[in-house]
């Protein structure tokens, strides 16, 4: 199944670079921040009919067009072009992400970073790659030196809630806080040991459900705001090597 998945995930990223730079009409869904292009919704079409193709009777959860037979014991979770900002302004962070849950538990997860060509792998039980070499979290053991990445809600203009507050205070507490504008690749990030961690709120399964179970099989550690172990439909996200995830617990609380 996972070969399969990044058979997928490659197609779509055939998509990506062909349009790159070159978007062409960029849609808003709701509000001005929240983008969606031909290419995101072309990614998602050929991403489902690979998979559809060899499971038929698999669900899907995606995200620009909603479930389909998600009460399935095995479902897709799909994100076709994760960094849709990012891509319809010609900027270089955004990947296609898939991740395949099992009675939602994620099995497998593919993410990839269509230009860079980072492909990051990851099967439950059997490590995290990236581009077939294993990865690992990072041994930063102190916030102070630690490298976090965050995103920002869609609903940040309506809704501020927490978000600079928790960003001015990691700023203070961190060596520094990075905004990239892809969660799938934040995480994978981690995973990798490049971020040493990465919080956000008002997610969605398909930007984080590839990427968290990147991050544990690369031996992070991945909860909510108040610790609890996360799943894929919560709202609040705190990953790291972790080493500090306890100090950025405290931040976050």
């Amino acid at each position: 199944m996972l070969k399969l998945a990044v058979e997928a995930a490659k197609k779509a990223a055939c998509l990506h670079k062909k349009f790159y730079r070159n978007a062409g009409t960029v849609r808003h869904k709701g509000t001005s921040n929240n983008l969606v292009t031909k290419v995101d919704l072309a990614a998602e079409r050929i991403i489902k009919e690979t998979l559809h193709r060899a499971y038929p009777s698999h669900g899907f959860i995606c995200e620009e067009n909603g479930t389909e037979n998600a009460d399935n014991e095995f479902r897709w979770i799909i994100d076709p072009l994760d960094g849709t900002v990012n891509y319809a302004h010609g900027f270089p962070l955004f990947c296609v992400s898939i991740a395949l849950q099992k009675q939602g538990v994620t099995r497998l997860g593919v993410v990839y970073a269509s230009v860079l060509e980072e492909l990051f792998t990851v099967e439950l039980g059997k490590g995290a790659r990236l581009n077939g070499e294993k990865a690992r979290v990072s041994g930063t053991k102190k916030l102070e030196n630690a490298l976090l990445a965050t995103g920002f809600p869609y609903s940040l203009k309506q809704r501020p809630g927490d978000n600079f507050r928790h960003f001015n205070k990691f700023c203070m507490s961190s060596q520094a806080v990075r905004r990239a504008g892809s969660a799938a690749l934040d995480l994978c990030y981690v995973g990798c040991g490049i971020l040493d961690g990465f919080f956000e709120q008002e997610l969605y399964a398909w930007d984080t459900a590839a990427g968290v179970l990147f991050v544990e099989e690369a031996k992070g550690r991945v909860t909510d705001y108040g610790g609890k172990k996360y799943n894929v439909f919560q709202k609040t996200i705190a990953a790291s090597n972790g080493l500090i995830h306890g100090e950025m617990l405290k931040v976050l609380q």
